[in-house]
């Protein structure tokens, strides 16, 4: 068995320097995860604490509470540390209840489901 040297250390314990702070995590399926880092294990899976979910919707946004959360780390694409003194969000960013963010997501899919079943609708014209 061979000792890992300094270079592989850092890069194994390279989460170890954000142990009890604020942390951004971006998921695969694109949803943005807050909360402080209380622990991680060699396959990145993190446990956040105080942890939320970023909804943003337009100039709409809402931080939907989730408390204790498990995260494997095989969906984790980002992890970033989140400044406390600097406000996380421009000034035009408007809060919402959930309820309120929910609607904005689920009309903001059907307005997105529309478009695709329209341009599906409208390939028989070959406008090529």
């Amino acid at each position: 068995m061979s000792w890992a040297g300094p270079d592989e250390l850092f890069l194994s314990t390279s989460l170890a320097s954000f142990l009890d702070k604020k942390l951004i995590v971006l998921l695969r399926d694109g949803r943005k995860l807050l909360g402080t880092l209380c622990s991680f294990d060699q396959f990145a899976n993190v446990v956040l604490q105080n942890a939320c979910e970023r909804v943003i919707v337009g100039e709409l946004y809402c931080d939907v509470p989730l408390g204790l959360y498990v995260i494997r780390g095989e969906n984790v694409v980002l992890i970033g540390e989140l400044d406390r003194e600097r406000d996380e969000l421009p000034a035009h960013m408007t809060w919402v209840s959930e309820a309120e963010i929910r609607k904005a997501e689920k009309a903001e899919k059907d307005l997105k489901d529309l478009k695709g079943s329209m341009r599906k609708r409208m390939e028989f014209l070959d406008f090529d």
